[in-house]
């Protein structure tokens, strides 16, 4: 990151490269020093057969959230990449959107751990745990 250069634009800058995120419509809520806050409009790209958010889309959404946490706090002309991810869904709601808040739980010069929670908000507000990740990211250098 250039001294210039927030977090929050970090993150956008990258995002906009994400072509599944773009297709999806992911929105950046917020970026800060490790932690990152993606939403999810509900669509009907995102959904599966009974008409709730499709796993897939639930889990791109946490492995996105953690892996822009991570690359806040990554070296500056440094990327990062996924290792692995668990993930624990909990709901597949309809309507509303989802939203991810992606925080590091540690970041070492090899990997960098992070966690994800991801809500269902429905149209009043009300916030529905949907699924919990562990991930580890590993700094790789940027190719553009």
């Amino acid at each position: 990151m250039t001294p210039a250069q927030t977090p929050h634009e970090r993150v956008a800058l990258s995002m906009a490269r994400q072509g599944m995120m773009n297709h999806l419509g992911v929105r950046l809520l917020t970026a800060s020093e490790g932690q990152v806050i993606l939403a999810l409009p509900y669509s009907d790209k995102a959904t599966q057969q009974q008409g709730g958010f499709h796993g897939g889309a639930i889990g791109a959404l946490a492995d996105i959230a953690g892996g822009y946490a991570a690359l806040t706090v990554a070296p500056e002309g440094m990327e990062v990449v996924t290792v692995e991810y668990k993930i624990n869904f909990l709901n597949s709601l309809q309507g509303g959107e989802l939203r991810a808040t992606g925080q590091v739980i540690k970041a070492g010069r090899r990997v960098i751990i992070t966690s994800a929670e991801v809500a269902h908000i429905d149209g009043h507000g009300k916030s529905t745990p949907c699924a919990v990740m562990q991930q580890t990211l590993m700094p790789v250098p940027k190719t553009y």
